[in-house]
C-alpha cells in the first residue's frame, strides 16, 4: 500500500483495532485517529458534533467509526444526520469506504447506554443513496431529502452480529 493511502478512525477511544476491512487491507495504513477526549491521545482532538471536520476534501481512502455514531446528533435531527454524512462523503476520496458498527436497534445497549442519542439501522442507510431515492420516492413511503442532501453512498456490506456492521462506498463524479 502506498504512502498516499490514508485512513481515519473517528471516536477512537483507547482502542485501535481495525474491525471491518477488505481482505488486502487488514492493517492500518497512515492512520489518523480522532476523538474528543484528550486522555485517548488522538492525533486530532475534535468533537464529532462540530461540523465541518478539520480535513481536506477527498483526503481519506477509508473512514472507520466503531460504536461512535450512536453518540452523535439526536434521533430525528435529519439536518445534522445528513450534514454529518455529507462531511464523511466530502473527506472521502471517490470510491472511498466508510466502515461502521453501531448497536443493533433491538439490543439492550441501543437505548440502555445513557450516552446514546440516535439509532442507525438498515433503513437509515437507504437515505444515503441517491439511487434509492430514484427507485423509491413516489413508490414507497420514503421521504425525499434530495433537495437538502447531495452526497451519495452505496451500501456495500450489512451484517447483524453483536453489533450492526456496515460499509458504504462514496459515489462521486
Amino acid at each position: 500500500m502506498n504512502q498516499e493511502y490514508r485512513e481515519l478512525l473517528i471516536g477512537c477511544g483507547n482502542r485501535r483495532v481495525k474491525i471491518l476491512f477488505e481482505e488486502d487491507k487488514k492493517e492500518w495504513a497512515n492512520l489518523t485517529t480522532l476523538d474528543f477526549d484528550p486522555d485517548c491521545n488522538p492525533d486530532v482532538l475534535w468533537d464529532l458534533d462540530n461540523l465541518p471536520y478539520p480535513f481536506k476534501d477527498n483526503y481519506f481512502d477509508e473512514i472507520h467509526a466503531y460504536e461512535v455514531l450512536e453518540h452523535c446528533g439526536k434521533q430525528g435531527d435529519w439536518v445534522y444526520f445528513f450534514n454529518q454524512f455529507s462531511e464523511f462523503w466530502r473527506i472521502l476520496k471517490p470510491g472511498g469506504n466508510f466502515y461502521a458498527t453501531v448497536p443493533n436497534w433491538n439490543e439492550i445497549w441501543c437505548f440502555g447506554d445513557p450516552g446514546h442519542t440516535r439509532v442507525i439501522n438498515d433503513g437509515t442507510l437507504i437515505f444515503l443513496s441517491q439511487e434509492q431515492y430514484k427507485i423509491q420516492v413516489g413508490v414507497t413511503a420514503m421521504t425525499d431529502y434530495r433537495n437538502f442532501y447531495k452526497a451519495d453512498f452505496e451500501t456495500t456490506y450489512l451484517r447483524h452480529a453483536e453489533s450492526f456492521m456496515f460499509s458504504l462506498k462514496a459515489i462521486k463524479p
